[in-house]
């Protein structure tokens, strides 16, 4: 598939949608395709289904479109998922998808098996709207869809940091940016900025880390009545396992953290020396190279020594 265009032709129904706990790749690639067929494709009635974004992506448009419950009732034509790495990790609408006459996967993760009617994966690209870009016609990107794919690729790159960006990541970033769109607020309002409560707890996680591997491993963690404490949810701990990742001398990060009784959703970072991946499709979790995560059931101790006889295997070459 060129683009996005191919397949649409006598399709009166789409729905969109994401992965769960939507992070800015996901929200980013799912608004930009909702508005792209919202004002190139009025015939065609759209829904985009999202796990409840963060408040943090109000500033993209349609955001109050969104559907946050899916009854599973409606019949689409075709249903697109992006950034869902496989079909268990998708969101709200797993029984639309399966009942839709038509099937797309946009993705960006190399562990995705392909599991749509028709798949289109790009393992070695940073972001899922990088992808989504490439299928849809340059001149038709308007402000406010150049906004939701700025954002995912931001978020996706580490704002260009990762060494997923390509020549091809950056002219696509500066064909966004020719939109007009307020780079500098997107930067620091969805990716740097938090708030009072989220920077008290990566202080305690920082400084409650483990270092191991003679300092190739570090690990980060976040016990269940310790979120009680601080009040916090899920949507409140991202860039944690990011930060961790800078940490001088680091080849891998992860961070972990309760959500209930010793069950565990962990995030994984790699600077290219491990490819996390692996790691998480071992475990029933998916990513790339440099990113992945994956939930586990234990105690915090049983987590972090299943996850890093992993970690050292590769760093010994095994």
């Amino acid at each position: 598939m060129n683009r996005i265009a191919d397949i649409l032709e006598n399709i009166k129904t789409v729905g969109i949608a994401g992965h769960v706990r939507p992070d800015g790749d996901c929200v980013g690639s799912c608004m930009g395709l909702y508005l792209y067929l919202k004002e190139w494709y009025p015939q065609i009635e759209a829904d985009v289904y999202l796990d409840r974004p963060r408040e943090v992506f109000s500033y993209l448009s349609g955001m109050d479109e969104i559907r946050t419950e899916c009854s599973g009732e409606k019949e689409y034509d075709l249903f697109i998922t992006l950034d869902v790495s496989s079909l268990d990790r998708l969101a709200l609408a797993g029984t639309c998808f399966e009942k839709a006459k038509n099937t797309l996967c946009i993705d960006h993760h190399v562990s995705n098996p392909g599991f749509a009617k028709i798949n289109h994966i790009e393992g070695d690209v940073g972001s899922a709207c990088e992808v989504l870009y490439t299928l849809l016609e340059p001149e038709k990107v308007t402000r406010p869809i150049a906004e939701a794919l700025y954002t995912g690729m931001i978020h996706d790159t580490g704002v260009f940091q990762y060494s997923s960006t390509t020549p091809r990541t950056m002219r696509i970033a500066a064909c966004l940016m020719e939109t007009g769109l307020d780079f500098k607020r997107i930067i620091e309002s969805s990716f740097y900025e938090k708030t009072y409560v989220q920077n008290q707890v990566m202080g305690r996680v920082l400084a409650e880390s483990i270092l191991i591997m003679d300092g190739a491993f570090i690990i980060g963690y976040l016990k269940h009545k310790d979120m009680d404490f601080y009040g916090i949810t899920s949507k409140d701990l991202d860039g944690i396992v990011s930060q961790l990742r800078l940490t001088k001398g680091v080849a891998a990060a992860m961070f972990l953290y309760e959500y209930a009784s010793q069950s565990f959703k962990v995030s994984l970072r790699s600077n290219g020396n491990v490819d996390v991946s692996k790691i998480a499709v071992y475990f029933g979790g998916g990513g790339h190279m440099y990113a992945a995560g994956f939930e586990m059931q234990g105690t915090l101790y049983d987590v972090i020594n299943n996850v890093s006889q992993h970690v050292e295997r590769q760093l010994l070459g095994e």
